[in-house]
């Protein structure tokens, strides 16, 4: 009979398993590499859509809100109205099949309460009420540019109240940025653009003065309420809930500033300010109607800033404005450039980079923890 054939067992050596499981591990990381690659690009062409709307929809319905008092509008509560007015427009955005699923596997085991959710709303839409009411006092009186800078002043209340309600740290690169954005904002209230579109006497400027500060102190505060609400009572921070609290805020605020508006009277002359128009009953109409548009186009970046990052990185986009306005309304509406008001740009421009570049530090330090 033949030999049976040898069979030969090879066991494979450790240098060997160490080496097949080195290129697994490679193989693995270059696979994690490239989706981490793939999210990255994402998330950076969705900050950067966000960034425009914020950007856009905040400078148009600013100028648009000083035209119409230029043109012969003079109602605050009008004014006011159409800032949160639009927020139906935003409705559709709960129909977007990401975001619908992003919701069902985000669902809470214990929601608070509808008595809990309806105080909520209410307050911030309250808060939401005001404010709009005294930008809006500050926008008749002060040139935009003015206007603009002040309001730049929103985000070191922001960071204020974060350090409170929020536990926001103060580093040097913090504070340093308050201090820049108050000493901005201050310098301000020395001089009367009396030359500007719409003359004022200087009691009306201090009156805006003071009505813009106090209005960028109250977004300050609202948006920190807001996260709070989001960490305490919501707990959870998905798109659908954020699209909750501005629309239901928005439905709040609504509600009060109609109250307002025929508490005051104003609606009465409403029909005599379009025939007095000075671009026409259609153009009036256009107006408005634009103004409410922009201030949602504003809220849709806004929403998917606090969505994509957080709060006060929304905040800090916003602040980005503030160069956009003064430049515009100086081609449009002839606001002298004073030499103040390129100080006070200038600072309030300082400001904004100690205060994104102490946020590059967190995420540095936050991405070589994971390291």
């Amino acid at each position: 009979m033949g030999e049976a054939p040898e069979i030969q067992l090879q066991v494979p050596s450790e240098d060997e398993k160490l080496n097949e499981d080195s290129v697994e591990q490679q193989t693995n990381g270059n696979q994690s590499t490239t989706i981490t690659q793939q999210r990255t690009y994402k998330w950076w062409l969705l900050m950067t859509i966000y960034t425009f709307f914020l950007l856009s929809g905040q400078s148009v319905a600013t100028l648009l809100g000083r035209l119409y008092y230029d043109k012969g509008g003079n109602s605050k509560w009008l004014a006011t109205i159409v800032q949160v007015v639009g927020f139906p427009i935003l409705i559709p955005l709960y129909y977007l099949p990401s975001y619908k699923s992003s919701h069902t596997s985000n669902i809470t085991t214990n929601p608070p309460s509808l008595l809990v959710h309806s105080g909520m709303y209410f307050g911030l839409g309250l808060l939401l009420a005001a404010g709009c009411l005294l930008y809006s006092v500050g926008l008749l009186y002060l040139p935009v540019s003015t206007y603009s800078l002040i309001c730049a002043s929103q985000l070191a209340f922001n960071a204020l109240f974060s350090f409170f309600f929020n536990s926001q740290k103060f580093t040097p690169f913090i504070i340093n940025s308050l201090v820049l954005l108050t000493i901005s904002s201050t310098l301000l209230v020395f001089q009367n653009d009396s030359s500007g579109s719409t003359p004022v006497p200087r009691a009306k400027y201090v009156i805006g003065f003071v009505c813009t500060v106090a209005a960028s102190a109250g977004y300050g505060l609202m948006l920190s309420l807001t996260q709070l609400c989001f960490q305490k009572i919501l707990k959870k921070q998905t798109f659908r809930a954020v699209l909750d609290m501005i629309i239901y805020q928005s439905s709040a605020a609504t509600l009060m500033i109609s109250v307002g508006l025929f508490a005051s009277g104003e609606w009465k002359s409403l029909g005599e300010e379009m025939e007095g128009f000075k671009l026409g009953k259609s153009a009036y109409v256009n107006v408005l109607v634009w103004i409410a548009v922009g201030w949602q186009v504003f809220s849709i970046g806004a929403v998917g800033l606090i969505f994509e990052a957080s709060s006060l990185f929304s905040n800090v986009i916003s602040t980005l404005g503030l160069p956009i306005v003064p430049v515009f309304a100086m081609v449009f509406f002839h606001d002298p450039m004073t030499g103040v008001k390129v100080i006070s740009m200038l600072l309030a421009i300082w400001g904004f980079v100690s205060y994104v570049y102490q946020h590059y530090l967190d995420d540095r330090n936050s991405d070589t923890g994971k390291l």
